[in-house]
């Protein structure tokens, strides 16, 4: 019942429900960032115990990113999509109940096994109902919910953590959360074919997930994913914190300045869909490589800026540049995977993202609680991430893919 005949504008109703999807999932860990400042003065926390929880979330978000899209390849993107939305709107709610920091980590850590496997199933219904060369730019859009939430987050959280407090805040978000969750179950369907591909036929043999682990784009796309997101990880979840107790700037001047790098990363994330599907193939991973270059760079200015406003400016280039590399890497496995392995793929390589998630936060915590609060050392680390990511891309090459030879039938 939920296979549908794929229509015209079939497509463009799958991509917005991605979007809405994504849209709150980003809000739901965003919104932890701005929170845990005033989670950890009622609870009494260290900054040590501030990274472990902030890392919780993507322990749990990584171990769920390569089943979550074997799920997805096995029984199609809607139900997982389904489970994964409950699943996280549920634990939302229970963040709001936590009254220790033991509760407070293992809800975070089943928050992130909720939605983990949303991102490879979103990836599976891009590869199944977009053609080729409109990937990278359908891509981009879903990617550019968590640029709008960027925005969206601090604003709102600002605000409302000092007026209703965290708890209720996390309450009404996993409420909201169930409300789309029933809003997908009508809308959300599946094609009763999948889109075919000239340039990445689909096999009608299961591809072995030993046969993608051998391929060494799938490597290199795993290593700069985890190094470009431990720079995003490790700006968004500490800059809060560093803006207000480095900085010296309140909440609300913190959550508007915050929003800039999100505003202008949304015009840069939708813009760097456009370009790389029309670049051609080759120079994408140059210019990607480049760009990381660039990051470790203006990281570098951020960490020296003498002014808040310099300080902003560098820390908006960053992420512009980090958009466009995100969205490179993510969506080339779309471009050179076959369709009944490319949400497996994805999840792998996403897996190495959402472990950066896991252990940046946590490093930084520690590295700040070590040098008596600086953050010295932190920017030197996602300096050092960031050029990772430009020796990985650079070396990364398109005719690293799985070859119909490597196909072998399987036996039931």
């Amino acid at each position: 019942m939920s296979k549908v005949v794929q229509s015209k504008n079939f497509k463009y109703i799958v991509l917005a429900l991605l979007f809405l999807g994504w849209c709150l999932g980003n809000l739901d860990r965003f919104v932890m960032n701005y929170a845990i400042v005033g989670i950890t003065q009622d609870l009494g926390l260290s900054a040590s115990a501030q990274g472990i929880i902030l890392s919780s979330f993507f322990l749990g978000y990584a171990i769920m990113q390569i089943p979550g899209g074997a799920l997805a390849d096995r029984f199609g993107y809607r139900k997982v999509i389904l489970v994964s939305v409950f699943a996280w709107s549920i634990f939302t709610i229970l963040t709001g109940s936590a009254w220790s920091l033991f509760s407070l980590i293992f809800v975070r850590f089943l928050f992130g096994i909720g939605e983990g496997s949303f991102f490879p199933s979103g990836s599976k219904a891009i590869a199944t109902t977009f053609p080729i060369n409109q990937r990278s730019s359908a891509m981009s859009i879903m990617l550019a919910s968590g640029a709008i939430m960027g925005v969206v987050t601090p604003i709102l959280t600002s605000q409302a953590l000092e007026t209703i407090g965290w708890r209720t805040l996390f309450y009404i978000i996993g409420a909201v959360g169930i409300l789309v969750t029933i809003l997908m179950f009508f809308l959300l369907k599946e094609p009763a074919q999948p889109l075919q591909s000239e340039a990445v036929p689909a096999p009608k043999e299961k591809v072995p997930f030993k046969v993608v682990l051998k391929t060494p784009m799938i490597w290199n796309l795993f290593i700069g994913y985890f190094s470009i997101y431990a720079v995003n990880w490790g700006l968004q979840s500490w800059m809060p914190t560093y803006m207000v107790n480095v900085r010296g700037l309140d909440m609300t001047q913190m959550g508007l300045l915050s929003a800039i790098p999100a505003v202008i990363s949304i015009f840069t994330m939708l813009l760097s869909g456009y370009i790389l599907d029309r670049i051609p193939a080759g120079k994408d991973r140059i210019i990607a490589s480049v760009f990381g270059i660039f990051v470790a760079l203006f990281l570098y200015l951020m960490s020296t800026a003498g002014s808040i406003a310099m300080f902003i400016t560098h820390q908006t280039i960053v992420t512009a540049l980090a958009g466009f590399i995100s969205t490179l890497i993510i969506s080339k496995s779309l471009k050179t995977m076959p369709e009944t392995v490319v949400a497996t793929a994805n999840g792998f390589i996403n897996t190495g993202a959402q472990l950066a998630g896991f252990l940046t936060p946590m490093l930084i915590g520690f590295l700040v609680e070590a040098s008596g609060g600086s953050y010295t050392a932190a920017f030197v680390m996602l300096i050092a991430f960031a050029v990772i990511c430009s020796a990985s891309l650079m070396l990364s090459r398109r005719s690293d893919k799985i070859k119909p030879t490597d196909i072998q039938p399987t036996t039931v």
